[in-house]
């Protein structure tokens, strides 16, 4: 823990006007910490009330909750470690677990989301390279988690007649591209137009709603009390089209500017929700797993599921290059700037 002494030596909070633009939000009026400090500053404004703190710390206890589940559900409820088993008459050798696969790598992005959003939210007033960076992190972070998050739902929860018809077929390419798309249009956002503000809000929402549609089918052909996992299937619709509402919006500090700077904004709103959601329907599928890991070879072919878990380098790879390509874009810009 820090000292207190520390925390009383951070300055105090300032208004909008006092910050370049791009750190600012639309109807935040207060609450902003000086630009251009040192590191450590940021670091310690962790425990300083500021129109930021929420945005990083729902973020960092959801990850810390994700993590500790999922040891808890690798050590005692049977998932298996990391993907891979041991095998042979006396335990020897090792094997992938292809199955155990797209839940690995839904895990996986789920912490380096979170972490991701967290680190962006929390150091990004250090300078303009420093934001652009780190919200592009945050932004491939979130490409590549929504992906994961679609390919596991398809895989492990949707309804099995639902993946062999037209729809299911077109799904994991249509969300795969949903994401790269989100991620390229929020980086472009970010450096050139903000004109396009609405339309990225907008194409991240439908990106949400695409990734949960086969929870959706699944609520719409079975009763909500079927089974002990579908109420926390309802339970993760709603968060999810919640926060994509509060992500797509400026409410409701649009209504009342200046009331909602520290406490109750959009933004939190959004990470706030999101992190429960991601909570929520982390356990949604540690439930469906273990009922439809032993079908998955025979529903899918061992190939299928490799090929479908590959698929997330091309997501990484086209959401990295593409960011990559706009932060040189901005560093030759900032320089010059500085020249």
């Amino acid at each position: 823990m820090c000292s207190p002494i520390l925390l009383l030596s951070l300055p105090p909070t300032v208004r909008d006007l006092e910050v370049p633009p791009l750190f600012r939000r639309r109807f935040i009026l207060g609450g902003y910490r000086s630009v251009g400090q040192p590191w450590q500053h940021y670091m310690l404004s962790l425990f300083q009330m500021h129109n930021e703190t929420l945005n990083v710390w729902s973020p960092l206890l959801a990850a810390v909750v994700v993590a500790l589940r999922f040891m808890m559900f690798t050590l005692l409820g049977g998932g298996g470690v990391l993907g891979f088993r041991l095998q042979g008459p006396e335990g020897q050798g090792l094997s992938i677990d292809v199955s155990s696969m797209p839940l690995v790598l839904y895990m996986f992005s789920a912490l380096t989301y979170l972490s991701s959003s967290a680190a962006a939210h929390l150091l990004q007033p250090h300078s303009e390279h420093a934001h652009y960076s780190l919200f592009f992190l945050n932004n491939v972070g979130g490409a590549i988690y929504l992906y994961c998050c679609a390919l596991a739902l398809y895989l492990y929860c949707a309804d099995p007649a639902w993946t062999q018809s037209m729809l299911g077929k077109i799904f994991l390419p249509a969300a795969a591209f949903l994401s790269w798309t989100s991620c390229s249009v929020s980086c472009y956002v970010k450096v050139h137009s903000r004109w396009m503000y609405t339309f990225h809000r907008k194409l991240y929402s439908l990106t949400v709603i695409t990734v949960i549609s086969p929870i959706a089918h699944l609520l719409a052909i079975c009763s909500w009390t079927s089974t002990q996992v579908m109420p926390l299937h309802l339970l993760q619709v709603v968060l999810s089209l919640l926060s994509a509402y509060f992500f797509s919006c400026s409410s409701p500090e649009c209504f009342s500017p200046g009331s909602f700077d520290v406490l109750g904004h959009s933004c939190q709103l959004f990470h706030v929700l999101l992190s429960l959601c991601m909570v929520v329907q982390q356990e949604a599928l540690f439930r469906d797993f273990l009922w439809s890991r032993p079908a998955l070879p025979r529903l899918f072919g061992e190939e299928h599921l490799l090929l479908a878990c590959a698929s997330i380098l091309w997501v990484t790879f086209s959401c990295s290059l593409t960011a990559l390509a706009l932060r040189r874009r901005v560093q030759t810009r900032l320089t010059t700037e500085e020249a």
